[in-house]
């Protein structure tokens, strides 16, 4: 009987202390969009409460949401386990771009994400409670959104890293929903140069961001990223740019994504010295 009462115990402090599930998918309320917004959490597989992990915040692109980088790079799970962090992959909607919307009520993302779901993680999961060990990349509409969020939120986050980013809104002021976020830019001008992160790195100073940004020699976004990159050497930013083969497309992106992670992982090193 002792023996049994043992076991029960063992068995009792393992499911306490390791989770169930490499990857659990939550829904965080959000009290400005009056909605519950679900988002996908990737734990190492030997994740235990008795450790404190960094975060990852990984973002989609335009018109995906929080379970496409599961689904289509389920090999992420490994990298998790590998970096010994968890990622943590929020939806962005259809096409918010990750800010909140002055004329949509509905679309109001950078409040839920910097306040709503990096709180509730920090508050269900065994994370680092601080900016250092807390990154943010992304791709393409996400990989603007990153920048975005980090620039404007350097009290929350360390790391920024950007895949193939919209790093420019005004590229195409006519596609993918911008006008229904911001008003069209013959009208409100003023938002679309504000908001966009080629602009926005004006008011970084070096060292208070570490950032990633990556793009292939083919995408359709490759002007716009190697543009952000010379403004970023103008204003003496220290950065990491990388430029490899590739197009738009989740080839491309399946590789980047071990790059940026590699990056955030000796980023996170440095913060703990």
């Amino acid at each position: 009987m002792k023996r049994f009462h043992f076991l029960l115990l063992a068995i009792l402090i393992c499911q306490f202390t390791f989770s169930k599930n490499q990857v659990d998918t939550i829904s965080v309320f959000s009290p400005k969009m009056h909605k519950e917004v679900k988002s996908v959490v990737i734990l190492p597989e030997n994740y235990t409460v008795k450790k404190h992990y960094p975060v990852v915040y990984l973002l989609h692109g335009y018109s995906d949401n929080y379970a496409k980088w599961i689904k289509t790079v389920p090999s992420i799970k490994v990298l998790a386990t590998e970096h010994q962090l968890i990622l943590v992959c929020p939806d962005g909607g259809y096409s918010s771009w990750y800010f909140d919307s002055p004329i949509d009520s509905t679309s109001q993302y950078e409040t839920y994400i910097t306040k709503d779901l990096l709180s509730w993680v920090d508050g269900h999961y065994s994370t680092i409670h601080d900016r250092s060990a807390r990154a943010i990349t992304g791709l393409s509409m996400g990989g603007h959104g990153a920048l975005y969020l980090a620039i404007r939120n350097k009290n929350l986050f360390a790391q920024a890293g950007s895949m193939s980013g919209g790093v420019d809104l005004r590229f195409s002021t006519k596609k993918y929903d911008l006008a229904k976020r911001l008003g069209t830019y013959e009208s409100h001008p003023e938002e679309w140069d504000n908001r966009s992160v080629i602009n926005m790195v004006e008011t970084l100073k070096n060292n208070e961001l570490n950032v990633i940004i990556d793009c292939g020699v083919s995408d359709f976004f490759y002007q716009i990223n190697a543009a952000l990159h010379r403004r970023l050497m103008v204003l003496n930013i220290d950065h990491d740019f990388i430029v490899r083969p590739g197009a738009h497309n989740w080839e491309y992106w399946t590789n980047s994504i071990q790059y940026q992670l590699l990056f955030f992982d000796k980023c996170f090193e440095k913060g703990k010295k």
